[in-house]
């Protein structure tokens, strides 16, 4: 009998962004190169990828990627985004360390993020998590927690901490230091909430173009922990992309190893299985409407 394979969440982040984003994503889900996806709800170019995002239903795990530091909100946020743009993350950052970062402004926006998710695609998401982590810090946290309580919601939330040694195994070990350090206690918060999340999480990357992607992301794989997730930023660049986001350079790298022999031979030799959701967390969303 052939051993089990390991399941290993890998999570697309970003679908939404742009057009050529959204694009190179649907394509590896359609490959099964990927086994979910977080959206970016509050992108204008999210409305017309969207509806593909229905085909996909069941086959790989479809998110909301709660973002708070690009585009413009969905709604008023008159201290956070006076001018009706959202802050940069350093703006965000000082904000929620400060004790400055107001839940009870923030939770009307990850509704309004939430019900868009619902209207587009029929249902609440499998999963949340956030775009540059932002679902983690302090006034974020507490409202997400409450706003998917209040819902019912049946799905899981990503975790980006993972152990000392395994974090100092992979590339961009400072980087996760204090994307972990930032979401200390976030997994207990979560699961006292009634959340299970993934345990183990990696695909740091500098976001640099060169040769050397496929080996630092291979090495993303070291040291999984016992529900694991590895995100990836894959896609195509169009001018969106580059009016929107610092990364481009990298993204159609990732896209081509994704969809290689190579990365298909990795998974073949490592034993690993790409799974929708953390061994410890699977279950659905129940409802598209809040309860």
């Amino acid at each position: 009998m052939l051993p089990e394979r390991r399941p290993v969440v890998l999570c697309a982040d970003d679908y939404g962004l742009s057009p050529g984003v959204s694009r190179g994503i649907l394509d590896l889900a359609r490959r099964q190169r990927i086994s979910a996806t977080g959206s970016m709800t509050n992108i204008p170019a999210f409305r017309d990828a969207a509806p593909a995002l229905r085909e996909l239903r069941g086959t790989i795990g479809l998110g909301l990627h709660l973002t708070l530091t690009t585009g413009a909100p969905l709604g008023p946020l008159p201290r956070l985004a006076p001018d009706g743009r959202l802050p940069p993350l350093g703006r965000l950052l000082s904000l929620s360390l400060s004790g400055r970062l107001s839940a009870a402004e923030v939770r009307p926006e990850i509704e309004r993020q939430l019900d868009a998710f619902a209207a587009a695609t029929g249902r609440l998401p499998d999963f949340v998590d956030g775009h540059q982590h932002v679902h983690v810090l302090a006034g974020v946290r507490s409202a997400l927690l409450a706003a998917l309580a209040a819902r019912g919601w049946r799905g899981w939330l990503r975790d980006p901490g993972d152990r000392l040694g395994a974090i100092r195994a992979r590339p961009q070990a400072r980087k996760a230091l204090v994307v972990a350090a930032l979401g200390l206690g976030f997994r207990r918060d979560a699961r006292r909430a009634g959340f299970p999340t993934n345990r183990g999480f990696s695909g740091f990357s500098d976001f640099a173009e060169g040769e050397g992607f496929a080996d630092a992301f291979e090495r993303s794989f070291r040291a999984l922990g016992p529900a694991p997730l590895v995100m990836c930023h894959p896609g195509e660049i169009d001018e969106a992309l580059r009016a929107l986001d610092p990364v481009v350079a990298s993204r159609p790298l990732e896209l081509a190893y994704l969809g290689s022999d190579r990365f298909a031979d990795f998974l073949e030799r490592e034993g690993i299985r790409l799974a929708p959701g953390p061994a410890s967390g699977t279950a659905r969303a129940r409802s598209a409407q809040p309860e």
